[in-house]
């Protein structure tokens, strides 16, 4: 099985501190990867240079068969590569509909059009509405799934 995302002796850093050094990575479609480690391990800066926002110093990087090693985060999002920021603070006081807009989009990804709603639908369109809360804010879909 080939790797939907590779990552291979990637480093990088901050001016002139290096944070990664030689990260090795092969993740699959539909593979499910959690990268744990103690604070100052590197795991928000692995994070940062997949979604390309940070520039990767060395090494390379590829989704879905395309080389993200110098692309701008923009270009790596199209490609349907995301991020689910860390905390509520991002898009807390839309409701969850307005959150899925925002991340509609044409094209590759997770979501290929918009997002259909249906108010009328009793609780599930009471769920729709509301605001996101407790750990469901939290949860993502990878793609094809």
């Amino acid at each position: 099985m080939s790797a939907l995302l590779e990552l291979s002796a990637v480093t990088a850093g901050y001016g002139a501190v290096q944070a990664l050094f030689g990260v090795d990575l092969a993740v699959a479609e539909g593979e499910v990867v959690a990268l744990m480690g103690r604070n100052g391990m590197g795991k928000t800066t692995t994070v940062r240079t997949i979604c390309r926002m940070l520039p990767a110093t060395g090494g390379r990087l590829t989704f879905g068969g395309h080389d993200l090693t110098r692309l701008p985060s923009h270009r790596a999002a199209r490609l349907g590569l995301g991020l689910v920021p860390e905390g509520r603070r991002t898009f807390g006081p839309l409701t969850v509909a307005e959150n899925l807009a925002v991340a509609a989009r044409p094209g590759p990804g997770i979501w290929r059009g918009s997002p259909r709603f249906s108010p009328g639908s009793g609780n599930a369109g009471a769920r729709w509405r509301g605001r996101f809360r407790g750990g469901n804010s939290r949860c993502w879909r990878s793609r094809g799934r």
